[in-house]
């Protein structure tokens, strides 16, 4: 079981830092680069780049919640749930359909579906 995973290319978990602005503020963000390729994806369905798509998640974020305890964390989940959406068939594997406007996903409370 264990070779799916170790048999990774080491470049997926090679962490890296990137610096952007959000609202006049410079900040870094530290992810793996795999959680960067799927925040591309990601950007990338929508017409926008990775910074932007970072910075609308992040108003969405307080927008909703009212504060933001890890956004790091919170990122990754993002990916993982996008992943794990698509395989579930919620939203369509087709990379070239935007995602905004999706309203319709079951919220997802407990756990990590897969």
């Amino acid at each position: 079981m264990c070779e799916i995973f170790i048999k990774a290319d080491p470049g997926l978990y090679e962490s890296r830092a990137r610096s952007l602005r959000l609202h006049g503020v410079v900040t870094s963000i530290r992810l793996e680069n795999i959680f960067w390729n799927v925040l591309e994806e990601i950007a990338q369905r929508d017409s926008m780049n990775t910074n932007q798509l970072i910075t609308k998640l992040y108003d969405e974020l307080i927008a909703y919640r009212g504060h933001i305890d890890n956004f790091s964390s919170f990122l990754r989940v993002c990916c993982l749930r996008y992943t794990s959406l698509m395989l579930d068939g919620e939203i369509t594997t087709d990379k070239h359909l935007p995602l905004a406007g999706l309203h319709n996903v079951k919220p997802e409370t407990k756990g990590f579906m897969i």
